[in-house]
């Protein structure tokens, strides 16, 4: 498990500008990673919109934000575009960037256990270190503290 101080996984993703960017292209930035179970469900639609609303004032304290699910290139274009989301998103198809963030976890719901994500949100600093964790992450507020947070570091 991954807890601040730690170095980030410098692991790739597909974007949906095409091709792939890595962990470690945001150096010299903060960077918010968040991971998020599936697209155009009503949490994460909620919490894309959430940073969307905030991305200028993430943008003004030096900090990338770059949201990451199992979900295709396609899905994420679907998703952005219905929703006019101004957040980067990320498909971990694979699962290799999920699984080194640690996020990729059994869940249970309804007495049915299975694999999924877990909604976390990872800040990381300039030089690439992480600096804060959010682990099973509730929507409500969860854009505007790691605002908080990007802004005091």
């Amino acid at each position: 498990m991954l807890n601040p101080g730690d170095a980030a996984p410098d692991v790739r993703y597909a974007t949906i500008a095409g091709g792939e960017a890595a962990i470690a292209d945001h150096k010299g930035r903060k960077l918010v990673l968040y991971f998020y179970p599936k697209d155009d469900t009503t949490g994460c639609t909620r919490e894309a919109q959430d940073f969307t609303a905030l991305a200028d004032d993430f943008a003004k304290a030096g900090a990338d934000i770059v949201g990451i699910s199992k979900d295709s290139i396609k899905s994420h274009a679907k998703f952005a575009d219905k929703y006019g989301l101004k957040v980067t998103l990320g498909s971990d198809e694979s699962g290799a960037v999920c699984e080194a963030f640690g996020v990729w976890v059994e869940k249970s719901m309804y007495g049915r256990t299975y694999m999924g994500i877990e909604r976390s949100t990872f800040l990381i600093d300039p030089g690439g270190k992480i600096a804060r964790v959010w682990r099973k992450v509730k929507v409500a507020n969860h854009a505007a503290e790691v605002l908080e947070a990007a802004k005091a570091l």
